[in-house]
């Protein structure tokens, strides 16, 4: 059984080859862990043990079938947690992530099984990120980034990149969340930044960084 250590580890590697579809180098996973270098080439010898991944010369890490199926599972808590925290006890979805990230850890399947059926079977967490199943499957979505959009095309607001505190809190003061109604007004071509009305509201200018990072599901 993996410690709580390689439990992060092992998500870690997930969700960075996941987002850049290719393998994860030390300096990646030191990044996401917000530790150094030498400690993760450390712990990446104590996983090549247990077959959870394997090294692939000038390129880096891929998870095995069994690292997969481990970083789904806790996937998988880590989202269910994150929909009860919010739906059930009230918490932003600024704040439910760091929260998840210590109960994602519990071992009881039992729990987690019991608490997706008490949720209803949700397939998306408060950020709008699919939730795999028991069997590992992800619901998948066409969606597309805010920034991709064009002048006079529509969308709802159904998920974020990015999970940072403070770009939350940002989308927060902007009355933007999941469900958000947005319609583009103008895009700048010097920087790609878009003006466009929230919610049918005065038109509001975003930052291509603030765009990139909002997924919308495209309205006629």
């Amino acid at each position: 059984m993996a410690t709580q250590t390689e439990e992060d580890y092992i998500k870690a590697i997930f969700k960075i080859t996941e987002r850049n579809q290719g393998a994860a180098n030390t300096n990646a996973i030191a990044k996401y862990l917000n530790t150094s270098a030498a400690s993760v080439t450390d712990m990446l010898k104590r996983l090549s043990d247990k077959d959870y991944f394997h090294y692939e010369k000038y390129k880096g890490v891929y998870l095995t079938s069994k690292g997969i199926q481990m970083a789904t599972q806790l996937v998988r808590k880590h989202r269910l947690w994150e929909v009860f925290l919010a739906k059930k006890l009230d918490f932003s979805w600024e704040e439910v992530h760091d929260i998840a990230e210590q109960l994602e850890h519990i071992k009881s399947d039992t729990l987690i099984e019991k608490l997706d059926a008490f949720l209803g079977h949700p397939k998306y967490d408060p950020h709008g990120d699919p939730i795999p199943n028991a069997e590992g499957k992800f619901t998948l979505r066409n969606q597309f980034g805010l920034s991709t959009l064009s002048k006079g095309e529509k969308g709802i607001v159904v998920g974020v990149k990015e999970h940072d505190k403070d770009f939350l809190q940002y989308l927060n003061q902007l009355e933007i969340g999941l469900g958000t109604e947005v319609e583009v007004i103008d895009v700048v071509d010097f920087d790609h930044s878009i003006k466009l009305k929230i919610n049918n509201q005065e038109a509001t200018s975003l930052s291509y960084k603030v765009t990139k990072n909002i997924y919308i599901k495209k309205q006629a």
